[in-house]
């Protein structure tokens, strides 16, 4: 028993003085965009308050479907207040009333209907919700992609470029090279190193703006892939999948919301009305001698909408002009989607084709260049000017395909939210 209880405890001991280096060692893994995804999803404030309004206007068409609560009245009545007491006057009686109201017509079922809609509508907002986490938190996990790509490549070019300055130094000091060029070509490492501080505070940037969605897993190493997104499909498909849009949804609900409200203004104009049931309780003789009987009352109560111009009427306009709104505002939200995937997909369209231009020439051009003006300088046939100029616009033509690639990835990421694409 001694022997399991030391056990117990020296693995409780080890696991606490583990737990940090776990922690640390979690906080270097690189971070993926799947895992990206899936933490920025997990616990969202957005998403999950949309769920929770959703879920009280659920209960909210619950509880409209239901009649008013009865009342109980409780009294005394035709009591004398003059002389005698309760058993002095044949109508005195203790009262015990039941009231039990029925709203107007069908109204408490459309009622149901509308506050079912809204609460699918806003099942759909988060689903929209969802959506816009997702592209954002992709757009931002590219970002700081690029920006950490950007800092490697940079910082990988710069042992080049100090090789370059040892170099023509050295060949300044045997009168091969002028002063011009050392200057040159230290003035360039200093625009490396300047780039490079440029570079970390964007990469600072790109974190901080990532954290919003994952808090301090934002901080670690991004994976070195990008995701392999390479084709969409066409724009007509994109546009018909425009329809299922979770903001298209919320839409359709929220029509359907206020026709149901227009349905519940009809039936206003019905009469409402309420069932009455009372027992009065008297005490006392009839002259006969025999006891004064109780009472039972039942009568109905009906609403008169007589005065309906102001009251009735006015609330039936006020739910043509909302569902009448609610139209016009999806025909603007289709639009404005509609927009937005067009444009888009001619963006990802330019960028595809920028993108394998620099994969199929500029980028070999631009390498080629850099190392003919090296060998031309070597061999005293070249300006130095034409080395740096060279090598820096080599390093600027990796830096913007890098760009090209990510923007691309980017566009394809607001695609998959508006075409509904499932990867």
């Amino acid at each position: 028993m001694l022997f399991f209880r030391g056990r117990t405890l020296a693995l409780m001991f080890f696991t606490t003085l583990l737990a940090p280096v776990l922690v640390s060692a979690q906080q270097g893994l690189p971070l993926t965009l799947a895992e990206a995804e899936r933490l920025a999803l997990e616990d969202e404030p957005g998403y999950a308050a949309l769920r929770e309004r959703a879920g009280a206007l659920g209960e909210q068409a619950v509880v409209s479907g239901q009649l008013p609560d009865p009342t109980l009245r409780i009294g005394l009545a035709n009591f004398p207040i003059q002389s005698g007491g309760f058993s002095t006057e044949g109508m005195t009686q203790a009262l015990l009333a039941y009231r039990q109201s029925f709203p107007s017509g069908k109204s408490r079922d459309y009622s149901n209907e509308r506050f079912a809609s809204l609460s699918l509508g806003m099942n759909a907002s988060a689903d929209a919700r969802a959506r816009d986490v997702r592209t954002n938190v992709r757009k931002a996990w590219l970002e700081a992609y690029y920006w950490q790509k950007a800092r490697e490549i940079v910082t990988g070019s710069r042992p080049f470029f100090a090789d370059l300055a040892t170099i023509t130094r050295s060949l300044y000091s045997v009168g091969r090279k002028t002063q011009h060029d050392v200057l040159r070509s230290e003035l360039e490492l200093s625009r490396l190193d300047d780039r490079l501080i440029e570079i970390n505070r964007n990469e600072m940037q790109a974190k901080a703006a990532l954290s919003e969605w994952l808090g301090e897993n934002a901080s670690r190493p991004i994976a070195e892939t990008l995701p392999e997104w390479e084709q969409v499909p066409p724009l007509d498909a994109l546009r018909g999948n425009l329809d299922s849009h979770p903001f298209i949804a919320a839409a359709d609900a929220r029509i359907a919301a206020s026709e149901a409200n227009v349905v519940v203004a009809e039936e206003k104009k019905k009469p409402g009305w309420a069932l009455d049931l009372a027992y009065g309780y008297r005490e006392g003789y009839l002259p006969n001698g025999d006891p004064r009987s109780d009472f039972v009352s039942l009568s109905v109560t009906m609403e008169l909408p007589f005065f309906s111009k102001n009251r009735q009427d006015r609330s039936l306009a006020a739910a043509l002009r909302e569902r009448s709104a609610s139209k016009y505002e999806r025909t603007e939200l289709v639009r404005h989607l509609s927009s937005l995937l067009d444009a888009e997909f001619a963006r990802w369209q330019d960028l595809t084709r920028r993108t394998m231009l620099f994969e199929s020439l500029i980028l070999e051009l631009a390498e080629s260049r850099a190392e003919s003006a090296l060998l031309a300088y070597q061999s005293d046939a070249g300006d130095f000017a034409d080395v740096m100029r060279g090598y820096i616009d080599e390093l600027d033509t990796r830096l913007d395909h890098l760009r090209l690639k990510v923007e691309r990835a980017q566009s394809y990421a607001v695609l998959a939210n508006l075409g509904g694409l499932t990867q």
